[in-house]
């Protein structure tokens, strides 16, 4: 079965190709067959288009004019022509697998796109403006490259729907209840592949034990997972709250947003910008949101910088340990995405705050850049990985099992 995933973002879009024997997929990752990603710059109507083989094949090409799906489809192109060539027709492919960042109340588990599957996507835009109507966009432009391909929805929302009540619900009126505002959780698709990948290294049954998982990239998120299901996370009705991000604020008081919106003439588009786009490291440092330019800011005296990295540490830690109490307890510590997975400096921090649990950390492995890796010392009571997260795969995983019932 050849199985195309495509994750879509507000200024990018990112595509695979996996090949699975019919028989079952294979327990951890395979290289794709192809990799293409577009990346949409800021002057109107270019794009960049990257593409890599497994083979070792690679082409780089900016095209000017036309639309995304225009450009989505010259990438998929590449797939069968030129270079980078890795199969013969684009109908070779059996199904195509998109993330999705908000399924709703609706839906939970993978599904099969249908026009009521799209109607859904298209209504919990406002839900997730950023990246909702970009996975629409893809969805059409496979549409109309390659016709009626089997596409399945895989939701970012679906692995939190075990959410206990009491950790879903906001204590707001219970009219936000019946409107279906409650916590959803993102980075789903992320939260489940690590807690099974955590499984597999240490050799338990991913159906047992306690785990925080440390999704943390531009975009951050912790879940508290026990015995295979999510039972708390810090995002929640958007992927605004909880941690601080590399843009985005977090949790703030909602004091702030009413006074702000009260006495200083706040439009809500002002808001919406500020809290998104504004905030978080970049906001605080003045420097930018990704943490290697925070971190080289820090080492020439920024304070400013200095101060941004307090505080996403302070606010880690303290969600870390409300995860802790959660679970009632921790067996497995989880560090993945972008800054967990290459900052030895916030997983020590991190981990620091945690030693009257017995956890300690070999400091030598953490600074090896380690990938699926125990880098916890023989006698922690806490099992501490290194995972690199595998979103890709998990979809293509889902669509797999969905296409074999």
């Amino acid at each position: 079965m050849k199985i195309l995933v495509l994750n879509a973002g507000s200024s990018s879009q990112k595509s695979c190709l996996y090949k699975i024997a019919d028989e079952a997929p294979p327990t951890q990752a395979p290289q794709p067959l192809w990799e293409g990603k577009i990346n949409w710059t800021q002057e109107r109507g270019v794009a960049e288009i990257e593409v890599k083989t497994g083979t070792g094949a690679t082409l780089q090409e900016s095209i000017s004019g036309d639309s995304p799906q225009a450009h989505l489809t010259y990438m998929l192109h590449t797939l069968s022509d030129g270079t980078t060539k890795v199969i013969d027709q684009l109908s070779e492919i059996d199904v195509v697998g998109h993330r999705i960042v908000h399924g709703g109340q609706d839906y939970r588990d993978s599904v099969v796109i249908t026009e009521d599957v799209k109607k859904a996507i298209t209504r919990l835009s406002n839900l997730a403006p950023a990246h909702n109507p970009a996975a629409l966009s893809g969805i059409e432009g496979i549409e109309k490259t390659l016709g009626d391909v089997t596409q399945v929805a895989v939701f970012d929302t679906g692995f939190h729907a075990t959410l206990p009540d009491a950790a879903a619900i906001y204590p707001g009126p219970y009219e936000w209840v019946e409107e279906g505002i409650r916590r959803y959780g993102f980075h789903g698709i992320s939260h489940q592949y690590c807690s099974q990948r955590a499984a597999q290294i240490l050799g338990r049954d991913v159906a047992s034990g306690r785990l925080i998982i440390c999704h943390l990239g531009n975009g951050c998120s912790l879940a508290a997972i026990k015995n295979g299901r999510s039972i708390d996370t810090t995002m929640g009705f958007t992927p605004l709250e909880g941690l601080m991000m590399g843009s985005r604020s977090g949790s703030v008081d909602p004091g702030i947003l009413i006074y702000l919106l009260r006495y200083c003439n706040y439009s809500v588009e002002r808001l919406d910008h500020i809290l998104n786009k504004a905030s978080g490291l970049k906001g605080i440092s003045g420097v930018s949101s990704d943490m290697r330019e925070l971190r080289a800011a820090i080492a020439q005296g920024n304070s400013r910088a200095q101060l941004a990295w307090d505080i996403y540490v302070h606010r880690l830690r303290s969600s870390m340990g409300a995860m802790l109490t959660s679970l009632g307890g921790l067996d497995s510590l989880v560090f993945t995405a972008g800054v967990g997975e290459h900052s030895p400096e916030i997983r020590q921090a991190a981990c620091e705050a945690f030693g009257f649990l017995g956890l300690k950390i070999d400091f030598e492995k953490n600074q090896q850049q380690p990938v699926d890796e125990d880098i916890s010392t023989p006698d922690s009571a806490v099992r501490v990985l290194v995972i690199h997260t595998q979103e890709d795969w998990a979809i293509a995983q889902q669509c797999w099992q969905l296409l074999k019932q």
